[in-house]
C-alpha cells in the first residue's frame, strides 16, 4: 500500500464532514472519506459530494447517528448505504463491501471489513483512494501514481471491470475526459472495445446521465474521436455522429465565452436534422425540455448562414433568446468554426445589443376596425405580426396603424370578404 498526507484539507479537521468521520470513528470502527472527494482534493479541483466508508454495518451508523441526533436516511440500506444529514449536508455512509455476483448491470454485495478488498471492487485507480481522519491518504490500487500521471486506468483486470459494469465503458471515456491527459489507456480502450456489446443492456437513463456530463468535460472532443474510433458511439444514439462540428462547438463556446451546455452540445455531435434530434430523444429518454432544445437546433439551421441582422432580428423575435442561440451556434459548428468569425459574432452577440419588442398590436385594434372575434380575428393578428415583422418592428402609432388597415384590407381581399 502507499501512503501520503492530505495536508490542505480543512474539512478534514472542522465541518460537517469532519463530524461524521468522529461519531463512525471508535470502539472497533474506523471511517474515512472514499472516492470522488478524495481524487478532487488531490488534484484541486472542487470537491463535489463527500462520500464516506466504514467498517461500521449500517444498523451501527443508524444506532450512533441517533444518539448523535443526527437524522439518518436509509437512502440504500440494502448495498449498505445509509445518508446522515449534518447541517443540512448530506453524507453518504456506506458499509465496505464485497460483490459477490454481478449480471453487468448491477453486483450483489456482502459487507466487509477489508479496506483492501473494497478498494478493488471498485472502478477506475484514481476512484479507490480513501483518507481517514488524520488526513493520510490509502492507496491500495495506484491510484496516486495514476493521478500524478492523469492517466485513467482499471482497478485489477479492464475486462472484468467493464463484465461487472458495462456502463464502466461510458465512465472511462468520461473520466479520462475529464481527469486524463493524453491517449486513452490502451489497455482500458481495448476491453472497452472488446465489450461494446454489453452496451445494449443498459438502460436509456443510465446512458443519457454518462452522456451529459462526458460532453462537457474538459477533454469531451478528444474522447468522443477515441470512442467513434472504437466504434462505440454510433450504437449509443442509433444514428452519425459528427465529431469535427462537436469540437468546433467547443471552440465556439470557448471564444464566445459561454459555459459549456450538454444540450448544445450534444446537439453538435448528433443533430444534422429534426429527425436526428427525436431519435436520440428516444435513444436517451431525454427531458421533454432537453428534447424540445435539441429539436429546435436542429429546426432549417442551415437557413441561418449569410443572414443579414434585419433577418436575424426577426429570427431572435421569433425562437427567443436561447433556442436562436442554440440554433445559430449550431450553424455556426457545422459551417466550419474558422469561416467569416466576424460575422457569426455579430450574429450571436445579437441578443446582447438588441432586445425584440413586444408585438404592439392587440386584438381590440382589430375589433375595432369590424373584425369579429374567432378564427379570423386570430389569423389576422398573425399576419399583422408577419407585416410588423417585415416592416423592422416599428413602434409608431401611425405606422402600426397603416399595418392594421393594411392587414384587413389583405385579409378581405383574400377572402372576399
Amino acid at each position: 500500500m502507499t501512503a501520503r498526507a492530505l495536508t490542505d484539507a480543512p474539512w478534514l479537521k472542522s465541518g460537517p464532514a469532519a463530524r461524521v468521520l468522529a461519531l463512525l470513528n471508535g470502539g472497533g470502527e474506523e471511517a474515512r472519506v472514499i472516492g470522488g472527494a478524495v481524487r478532487n482534493a488531490l488534484m484541486d479541483i472542487p470537491l463535489g459530494d463527500i462520500d464516506i466508508a466504514t467498517t461500521a454495518v449500517p444498523d451501527e451508523v443508524v444506532r450512533r447517528a441517533k444518539e448523535a441526533g443526527i437524522k439518518s436516511v436509509p437512502t440504500g440500506i440494502a448495498h449498505g448505504t445509509v445518508t446522515l444529514v449534518v447541517e443540512s449536508e448530506p453524507f453518504e455512509v456506506t458499509t465496505l463491501r464485497e460483490d459477490t455476483e454481478t449480471d453487468g448491470r448491477r453486483a450483489k454485495v456482502s459487507f466487509g471489513r477489508d479496506w483492501v478488498r473494497d478498494a478493488e471492487r471498485r472502478d477506475f485507480t484514481i476512484n479507490g483512494l480513501s483518507v481517514d481522519a488524520a488526513g493520510v491518504v490509502h492507496d491500495h490500487v495506484g491510484g496516486l501514481a495514476d493521478i500524478e500521471a492523469r492517466r485513467i486506468r482499471f482497478i485489477g483486470d479492464p475486462a472484468q471491470r467493464i463484465a461487472e459494469d458495462y456502463l464502466r465503458i461510458l465512465r472511462f471515456f468520461r473520466f479520462h475526459a475529464a481527469y486524463g491527459d493524453g491517449a486513452p489507456d490502451r489497455a482500458g480502450y481495448l476491453a472497452c472495445i472488446s465489450g461494446r456489446g454489453g452496451l445494449s443492456g443498459l438502460s436509456a437513463e443510465r446512458i443519457r446521465m454518462e452522456m451529459l456530463k462526458l460532453v462537457v468535460a474538459r477533454g469531451a472532443a478528444s474522447a468522443v474521436v477515441a470512442m467513434a474510433d472504437g466504434g462505440l458511439l454510433q450504437p449509443l444514439v442509433g444514428g452519425v455522429c459528427y465529431t469535427g462540428p462537436f469540437a468546433d462547438m467547443i471552440d465556439i463556446e470557448q471564444a464566445m465565452g459561454l459555459d459549456p451546455s450538454a444540450i448544445r452540445r450534444l446537439g453538435a455531435l448528433t443533430v444534422a436534422v429534426t429527425e436526428d434530434a427525436r431519435r436520440v430523444t428516444t435513444r436517451l429518454r431525454l427531458s421533454n425540455a432537453e428534447a424540445k432544445a435539441l429539436d429546435s437546433m436542429g429546426h432549417r439551421w442551415w437557413r441561418l448562414p449569410g443572414m443579414d441582422e434585419a433577418r436575424a432580428r426577426r429570427r431572435l423575435y421569433r425562437l427567443g433568446v436561447e433556442s436562436y442561440r442554440d440554433r445559430l451556434l449550431l450553424a455556426w459548428a457545422r459551417s466550419g468554426a474558422s469561416s467569416d468569425v466576424a460575422q457569426w459574432r455579430a450574429l450571436a452577440t445579437l441578443p446582447q445589443r438588441w432586445q425584440a419588442p413586444h408585438f404592439p398590436l392587440k386584438a381590440a385594434d382589430f375589433i375595432a376596425r369590424g373584425i369579429a372575434e374567432g378564427p379570423a380575428l386570430g389569423h389576422v393578428l398573425a399576419l399583422a405580426e408577419d407585416a410588423w415583422l417585415a416592416a423592422d418592428f416599428p413602434l409608431e402609432p401611425s405606422a402600426l396603424s397603416a399595418i392594421a388597415d393594411q392587414t384587413i384590407s389583405r385579409f378581405r381581399r383574400d377572402h372576399r370578404l
